[in-house]
């Protein structure tokens, strides 16, 4: 029998809205935005973005995630909207985790902002499990400025149900013998990697609650959700073998994909859409040191069927340009003029950059290849230094005025 594993899931509460107003206190330069109508995400003054996050004050006041900032400002006049700092975000994540990394090596980055640890054999934590929990959470709140949540159970998907419990600055248990009571009453959107299409599917069988899936048969579950059917039966009913990973995994794939406001019914307007994909594709394959060999664009219509076609490249790429002109393609070819609820791009057979590459001569002698590649590097190189978004494709900037014969 395999021994009881002891799982912490710390979860920051509000991650970039917490990071913001941290560092505002820390150098007086702002409010505490947790205490206020405050959103992170936008430009007030261009009437331009979405809600990344939220305050509470906000939350009561009808704003939601995804919301744009018209909307947000349309339903509270007095909302403070701060534009998000992804360098500072990643500063603050990473001292975080060099943190928990002092508390035990085993410590898997599930996110920017979350982490699971793994505690098994550190008996003066397994004794008192909740105890050395608060102990952690105060630490981090004295030393970093933010609070978090943090779950603990005996596996993984039991430990991140648990951290989602009651917010913000709490600690909560999910053992085996507490799901009946604690997670079976919750309805089944709240279990962990049940997707708005799985639960509509799910209610639909008259599965209200995650106690309603755990008594499924899951044989009929799998049947009509396939393997991810077999998954969240599994974890309704607290089934979790998956080790906390000290290394990542190599990614098989690199993609980015989004759910449209509005139906696209225009190959235009899908190919802004895809301008918009592809430079956040090139960007993580720049990040994450990888070249790609293969562009698969995926499709999913207003009624919900999905399509997809993939397409070999005849060298490995991670340009922004490249793989949007592979994608424009595929997606011409792909689609069948219905209106796309859901654009997606994904890059895979990935190699890491500096392993020896095989290109033709035809590659070698196109300068537009040789442009495009001495371009991208320069800018992936900037924004490495100086940020994100320190440097933007004019395509992928939504609002562009021609005034007197010139583009601002």
């Amino acid at each position: 029998m395999t021994a009881k594993r002891t799982i912490f899931h710390v979860d920051v509460n509000s991650a970039f809205l917490s990071w913001t107003s941290a560092e505002n206190l820390k150098n007086g330069t702002g409010p505490d935005l947790r205490k206020i109508p405050a959103v992170i995400g936008g430009d007030r003054d261009k009437w331009h973005g979405i809600v990344l996050a939220k305050s509470d004050a906000a939350k009561k006041a009808g704003i939601q995630t995804a919301m744009t900032i018209g909307e947000a400002y349309a339903l509270c006049p007095d909302l403070t909207a701060a534009s998000p700092d992804h360098r500072l975000y990643r500063m603050y994540s990473r001292r975080l985790m060099n943190f928990l990394k002092m508390l035990t090596p085993a410590v898997e980055q599930a996110s920017i902002d979350e982490a699971y640890l793994d505690f098994t054999g550190k008996h003066d934590i397994e004794v008192e499990p909740v105890r050395s929990a608060v102990e952690i959470k105060d630490e981090i709140k004295r030393r970093f400025g933010f609070t978090v949540n943090i779950g603990i159970s005996e596996n993984k998907v039991l430990a991140k149900m648990a951290s989602d419990f009651q917010k913000p600055d709490r600690v909560h248990t999910l053992w085996r013998s507490e799901i009946k009571s604690r997670m079976w009453p919750l309805p089944v959107s709240d279990l962990f990697m049940a997707g708005r299409a799985s639960v509509r599917r799910l209610k639909s069988f008259g599965i209200e609650t995650i106690g309603d899936l755990a008594a499924s048969d899951p044989a009929l579950i799998e049947h009509r959700l396939k393997s991810h059917g077999r998954m969240l039966w599994e974890f309704a009913n607290g089934i979790d073998d998956s080790p906390v990973r000290v290394e990542r995994d190599e990614p098989k794939c690199i993609g980015n994909s989004t759910t449209l406001p509005a139906d696209v019914t225009d190959a235009d307007e899908a190919d802004k859409v895809l301008k918009a994909l592809c430079s956040r594709v090139s960007g993580r394959l720049e990040r994450a040191g990888y070249q790609s060999g293969n562009i698969c664009v995926e499709i999913k219509y207003s009624d919900f069927t999905k399509v997809s076609r993939q397409q070999m490249m005849p060298s490995l790429v991670s340009s922004a340009d490249i793989i949007f002109r592979e994608s424009s393609s595929i997606f011409r070819e792909l689609w069948n003029g219905s209106p796309v609820r859901l654009i997606g791009v994904r890059a895979s057979k990935l190699v890491k950059c500096g392993e020896p590459v095989q290109l033709t001569i035809e590659d070698l002698t196109k300068p537009e290849y040789q442009k495009e590649n001495i371009l991208e590097s320069t800018i992936n190189e900037i924004r490495k230094r100086y940020g994100g978004d320190s440097v933007k494709r004019a395509a992928d900037i939504d609002h562009v005025r021609e005034e007197n014969g010139r583009i601002r």
